[in-house]
């Protein structure tokens, strides 16, 4: 396992030097950023220079940071949870464990498994996506699913990867002698034969059970159940599943024997089912027994930055030649733009139809956008305008916060800056074009602020201020 180390604040040449050394013992190689592995921010006190050394070092939270305070007495008001939010993986104080490296390598040793599981082929090549809002969906999956055999509750609209997700969970599981990955789409369930669905019946146990017939309970027995739209199940199925999800027996429909059947359950609904409760209209025990873990999906809207790899990879998947295909800037700037209320399934109809039209080596231009997408341009509502309503909001915030305007104006430029960065992958040219700087400007910008901030940590560390 190999770290880097960065500080911030006042933490001292000893402490540093401290937790390299224990570090060390625990057989973890400490060396400069450059050289890769996860970050370990060392930190004095906690103020707005802080939380934004979080968020640059950990790209928003898509690389992994340990944030580790001297001591336990240092982590008050709050500034763990703020810290978190920025985009700190975990907080370790260094002062309140006996041996805190062994704490950190073993944080360290998890994180690794689960990153080389979200860096496999597995993943890259099914589960699309870079932005921040889908890592941080896919690395908690990914450890409930390897080390835990929890319930699972995945939420999220029509057309999200719900089902892409079960079956991950179901792959990466690490059940010994693990069976089959079981579907059933609760819509299709008809009440009257629900019982045989699940439960499944005898010959003879109603009119046309001409023979014998294992339900969904027997065949995702030693393996995985997954119940799609399961906020579709009426009330008085729920009643009866509850008692299979608590205690893993059942009987068939016409039977008197008990069976047992041991599977890890997911679930998966578009619905809002803590509404759903609140009104009655889903049993609330039901509910808690399912959801042990929830997931929630992101829509599309909520990671644009992902638009583009999924394009790639839809028309990669489309193409029989395997051949890459650019898009020209307006197709580009189109496809980024365009809502997609039915998500990512919306998108990849969108690219089939696209790819169907498009014919020879060129790029793909608006010529071959599908004539409705034509019209919807056409036609379109004026076109939309910033500063917007949410950029109103955010200053009204600020201000009642009673930030001054000279505040706001660093925090939006630095904002800006390190969503720059983040879209580009933290390549400075490239961030500087967006911004409409030099790169040579936008270095300046950064030291120029790392150098304030410290500043402002060093005047600060005589004060009462914790973290």
């Amino acid at each position: 396992m190999r770290v880097w180390l960065d500080w911030y604040g006042d933490t001292g040449s000893a402490f540093r030097t401290d937790v390299e050394r224990g570090l060390t013992r625990a057989g973890i190689d400490v060396g400069p950023r450059e050289g890769g592995g996860y970050g370990v921010l060392l930190l004095g006190n906690c103020d707005t220079g802080a939380i934004q050394r979080v968020r640059e070092l950990s790209r928003d939270g898509i690389d992994r940071l340990l944030v580790i305070a001297p001591t336990a007495a240092g982590i008050q008001r709050g500034g763990a949870f703020r810290l978190r939010a920025a985009g700190a993986s975990d907080i370790v104080t260094w002062g309140g464990e006996d041996e805190p490296e062994q704490v950190i390598a073993a944080r360290l040793k998890r994180w690794t498994e689960i990153d080389d599981i979200l860096r496999s082929p597995l993943v890259q090549d099914n589960l699309i996506g870079r932005s921040k809002a889908w890592i941080s969906v896919l690395r908690p999956i990914i450890e409930v699913a390897v080390f835990t055999d929890s319930s699972v509750l995945i939420l999220g609209e029509s057309g999200t990867g719900k089902e892409l997700i079960a079956r991950l969970i179901h792959t990466i599981d690490r059940r010994s002698e693990k069976k089959e990955l079981v579907i059933l789409d609760c819509t299709t369930v008809v009440p009257e034969l629900s019982g045989s669905e699940f439960f499944g019946h005898e010959r003879g146990a109603f009119t046309g059970a001409v023979g014998p017939r294992e339900g969904a309970f027997a065949l995702a027995h030693d393996g995985t159940l997954f119940l799609d739209e399961v906020g579709e199940l009426p009330l008085t199925l729920q009643a009866q599943l509850l008692r299979v999800v608590q205690e893993r027996t059942y009987k068939k429909v016409g039977g008197n024997t008990w069976h047992h059947a041991n599977f890890r359950l997911i679930t998966a609904t578009n619905r809002d089912l803590s509404r759903d409760v609140d009104e009655g209209s889903f049993r609330r025990d039901f509910f808690h027994r399912i959801a042990a873990f929830t997931c929630r999906i992101p829509p599309l809207a909520q990671r644009p930055e992902d638009i583009l790899p999924l394009v790639e990879h839809f028309m990669a998947e489309i193409r029989s030649d395997g051949r890459k295909t650019p898009l020209d800037e307006p197709v580009r700037e189109y496809i980024l733009s365009r809502p997609y209320p039915g998500n990512v399934r919306e998108l990849r109809q969108l690219i089939f139809r696209i790819c169907k039209r498009h014919v020879g080596v060129g790029s793909v231009t608006v010529g071959d956008l599908p004539e409705d997408e034509i019209a919807r341009v056409s036609h379109a509502d004026e076109p939309a305008f910033w500063p917007d309503e949410a950029f109103e909001r955010s200053i009204n915030r600020a201000l009642l916060l009673g930030i001054d305007l000279k505040e706001i104006g660093r925090n939006a430029a630095d904002t800006a800056i390190r969503v720059a960065l983040l879209q580009e992958d933290n390549n400075l040219q490239r961030a500087a074009k967006m911004l409409g700087v030099t790169d040579r400007a936008l270095q300046m910008r950064r030291a120029g602020r790392r150098a304030a901030d410290q500043g402002r940590s060093d005047r600060d560390a005589g004060g009462d201020e914790v973290i």
